[in-house]
């Protein structure tokens, strides 16, 4: 399967919530950023969230960036440039 960074955000935001027994609906509320933008990232349709918009994720959830990356979904990612 064909794995892009953006799959790889969405799939790592989707555990961390489990992980901590969050919806992503009191993400959004602990991230300070609405439903609708988180939504679209973990659907899928904001291909590539910002490292701004992944730090306010991170804030949320009281991890660092390198937390946050530092996951089995990172590895091994597809070439973005063809």
């Amino acid at each position: 399967m064909i794995k892009t960074t953006g799959d790889a955000c969405c799939d790592r935001i989707h555990e961390l919530c489990e992980e901590r027994k969050i919806s992503l609906n009191k993400l959004s509320i602990v991230c300070g950023m609405t439903q609708s933008t988180l939504s679209n990232i973990t659907s899928g349709r904001s291909k590539n969230p910002t490292v701004s918009t992944i730090k306010k994720i991170c804030d949320g959830l009281n991890i660092s960036l390198t937390d946050f990356f530092d996951s089995e979904h990172f590895t091994n990612l597809d070439q973005e440039i063809k």
